[in-house]
């Protein structure tokens, strides 16, 4: 049985006071469960994030990393410094990577060989876009990332992979996929994982569901059979709202 993931994606928002405050209205009501909960957050929020949850079970995570080691890439963060900072977890190809600073599927595939070279858990982001839905392909382009990122990814390391759909269009839009859109989605997925890695492997992946996920959409959408957790976004950035979402 997969433990759930609830994982927040805390974008480009709160400075090291912010983050503080919300360890710590977080942390006063926060009972851990049989529920996984990562927060991800800017870099420059990591190491005091780390401290702060140290004995509460809660995961620390970035959003973003370089694929390379170390090297002339100015402005860029290595997996060697991330797991310095004794982080679990990094976002890698979130569609507004791809969007906005032209992340293909070839850089996706290789920072995610970086992630599990170096023990970081990757959280692997497809979806697709509006028109894509709307014309039928949001399949075969959730098929297509899936195949192209997992490119030479053995099955011992695809095991400690999690992937999260997150249809683009109902990022940050206030529009979500239904829960039946998003299960039947999670389960293209499944059947991927399945076709590239074998049953047993596959079954040790979880897939999370992302798109406006909230308190009062959360519990429907979890409770779909193939849906593992969930990438929260806007709504983790508020410690109650993202505590009800975790205890779905």
């Amino acid at each position: 049985m997969r433990m759930p993931l609830i994982a927040g994606n805390w974008k480009m928002f709160k400075t090291r006071s912010a983050a503080a405050e919300f360890a710590a209205a977080f942390l006063q009501n926060y009972t851990a469960s049989d529920v996984e909960v990562a927060i991800l957050a800017p870099f420059t929020n990591l190491a005091d994030l780390v401290q702060a949850f140290k004995s509460s079970g809660v995961k620390i995570g970035a959003q973003n990393m370089h694929f390379a080691d170390e090297g002339a890439y100015t402005g860029e963060i290595s997996p060697l410094m991330l797991k310095d900072l004794n982080i679990d977890y990094c976002i890698i190809g979130h569609s507004e990577r791809r969007q906005h600073f032209a992340e293909t599927d070839e850089v996706v595939n290789q920072k995610l060989k970086a992630a599990f070279r170096h023990g970081i858990n990757p959280i692997l982001c497809v979806g697709e876009v509006r028109s894509e839905r709307e014309t039928g392909q949001a399949s075969a382009v959730v098929t297509s990332q899936l195949n192209k990122a997992l490119t030479d990814i053995k099955a011992r390391e695809a095991a400690g992979l999690t992937v999260a759909y997150e249809p683009v269009w109902a990022i940050g839009t206030g529009l979500t996929a239904t829960p039946e859109q998003a299960g039947e989605m999670c389960a293209v997925i499944r059947q991927i994982l399945i076709d590239l890695y074998g049953e047993e492997t596959a079954d040790q992946i979880r897939i999370l569901y992302g798109g406006s996920v909230k308190p009062d959409n959360a519990t429907e959408l979890l409770n779909q059979y193939e849906i593992d957790g969930a990438l929260v976004g806007g709504a983790s950035l508020d410690p109650v709202n993202f505590l009800n979402i975790v205890q779905f």
